[in-house]
Parts: C-alpha cells; sequence; structure tokens
C-alpha cells in the first residue's frame, strides 16, 4: 500500500490546487509560493506518470485523471483534518450525539442519564431518539445503541445488553386467553412502533404483520407502553423495558425470543473515540452492571 502512494507534500498541494482551482490560492493557502505548489505539481505528474494539470489554455485545469485524483484526495485529507480535530480537543464543545430509538430512549437512557450528568456536568448531550437507523460519522452521530446481532459494516459494534423480544399485553385484554395461540394472537389487536425499531424487525420476521386481522395501531415509541398497559393491543419490546410491569401482573408475556448475541449493541465508528464518548461508554457499561 505504502509503495504506491505519491510524496505527501505532493499529494497536499495537488489537493490545494483542486479546491481553489488556482496555484496563487493554493500557495496562499499552504503558506508557500506558487513556484513551489506548480513544483509539486509536476512531480506528482512525473511520480504517477500522468496528466493531472491541463496547461493548455489561458487557466489551469485539472484533467480527467487529476478529477479522479482530487475526488479521492479531498475526501481524504478532510477526513483526516476531522479527525484530529476530534482528537486535538477542537470539537470539544460539541455535544456528545447518541443516537437510538425511541423506546430505549424513554424507557431505560433517560430513567438512567441523570446518574451520568451527576458524574459528569461538563458533558453536554445531545439525544436522538428516531425511528430510523443513524450511523455514526465523523463530526457527528458518537454514539449509535441498536438493536440486533450486528455486525454492521464499516463499523465498530460491542454488545452490551443482551435481551430478549417479548409480545405483551394487559391482563384485561388476555382474560379468558392468557397462553393465546398463535391463531388467537394474530385476532388481537396490536400496537407497533413507528419506524425501523426492535417491534418492528420482530413482526416483519416472524410475518405476523401480514396475518394479523385484529387490526394494528402504530404509535411512537414513548406510547407502545401506555398502549399496552391500557389494554389497547399486544405490543412486541424487549424483556428489560417492561420486568417490573410483568413482575407486577400488569403486564403477561405471551411469546419470548431468546438468541445468543441478540440485544443491544454500542456501535461507534473504527478507531480513537473523543474523551466525552469514552466516558459514556464506560458510564453505560457500569450502570448496566449495576443494574
Amino acid at each position: 500500500m505504502w509503495s504506491d502512494l505519491p510524496p505527501l507534500a505532493a499529494l497536499r498541494a495537488f489537493t490545494a490546487f483542486a479546491q481553489n482551482k488556482n496555484l496563487v490560492a493554493a500557495g496562499e493557502a499552504l503558506g508557500v509560493s506558487h513556484a513551489a505548489v506548480s513544483q509539486q505539481l509536476r512531480l506528482l505528474e512525473q511520480h504517477l506518470n500522468l496528466p493531472l494539470v491541463d496547461r493548455s489554455g489561458r487557466a489551469l485545469a485539472l484533467t480527467p485523471q487529476g478529477e479522479t485524483l482530487a475526488n479521492a484526495t479531498v475526501m481524504g485529507f478532510e477526513k483526516m483534518a476531522a479527525v484530529c480535530r476530534d482528537l486535538k480537543g477542537v470539537v470539544a464543545d460539541r455535544p456528545l450525539h447518541v443516537t437510538t430509538s425511541p423506546t430505549f430512549a424513554a424507557s431505560w437512557l433517560m430513567p438512567n442519564l441523570p446518574d451520568f450528568r451527576a458524574q459528569n456536568p461538563e458533558i453536554d448531550i445531545l439525544i436522538d431518539p428516531t425511528p430510523s437507523l443513524k450511523d455514526p460519522t465523523l463530526g457527528g452521530v458518537d454514539l449509535a445503541v441498536r438493536y440486533g446481532s450486528g455486525p454492521w459494516d464499516g463499523l465498530e459494534n460491542t454488545l452490551w445488553m443482551p435481551s430478549a423480544v417479548v409480545v405483551v399485553g394487559s391482563p384485561t385484554l388476555l382474560k379468558g386467553c392468557e397462553n393465546p395461540s398463535p391463531e388467537d394472537m394474530r385476532a388481537l389487536p396490536w400496537l407497533e412502533e413507528l419506524g425501523h425499531t426492535e417491534g418492528s424487525d420482530w413482526l416483519r420476521n416472524h410475518g405476523v404483520h401480514k396475518e394479523i386481522t385484529g387490526g394494528k395501531v402504530q404509535v411512537p415509541g414513548n406510547l407502545l407502553l401506555q398502549g399496552a398497559l391500557d389494554g389497547q393491543g399486544l405490543a412486541v419490546t424487549v424483556d428489560v423495558f417492561v420486568s417490573a410491569e410483568v413482575a407486577a401482573g400488569r403486564l403477561v408475556v405471551v411469546s419470548k425470543q431468546s438468541r445468543s448475541g441478540t440485544g443491544y449493541h454500542l456501535v461507534t465508528l473504527p478507531g480513537v473515540h473523543r474523551p466525552p464518548l469514552r466516558k459514556f461508554l464506560a458510564w453505560l457499561k457500569r450502570r448496566h452492571l449495576a443494574n
């Protein structure tokens, strides 16, 4: 790999020219003369044995080969700059951005978050509960707390909270049918959380969403549990969120599925994490063990 790379100084000068389209402006951006930039461009062309700059007109322009190389180098240097800013703490004031499902945010994260805030009052946090999957990105989402078995391509993931998927209903809804058959369950009303969630995955994987005859209501994640408690329908959720209600008899588990490696994963970008994220990940692991 390294033997294929031209000198870094030449790539840096080329990238500056590609961004500014002008030798003088590129030199000013790098703090060198325009002649030095021109020399580096010629060295790069010699190294690759390719014409990268069209010098036939009054103004210099990139050749098609130059455009192809510029697309890669500009992106590469921008990513390196973003990582360096994170490592140097230049973006330390940026809130810790955590994305997860609305159900997880309402049922576990928000009730436990005061403990982290008490220990780390200097860290601002952005909780982003969304029914659509968001990947961690440089300068954007720091952490995705995601249910499933993984892996997710291009991302690091650690199984943090193994959890089983359960179907629950209130005693009033299940009166006289506490051990429903699959046919009984399909005849009952159902509640489904909006979007790509723990429950929606279960319903689709089991084909239930196509066979329900008792009707289905889609609701935001923060309303799912209350609807189930009120007897409005069966709900698919994760066992850790309803353990207290089941123990108290307010909900009944009618189906449970547990698979090795399935549960909540901590999903991040590969590489070094910025300090707020390192503290948050360590706290999540301690808090789960404490619960």
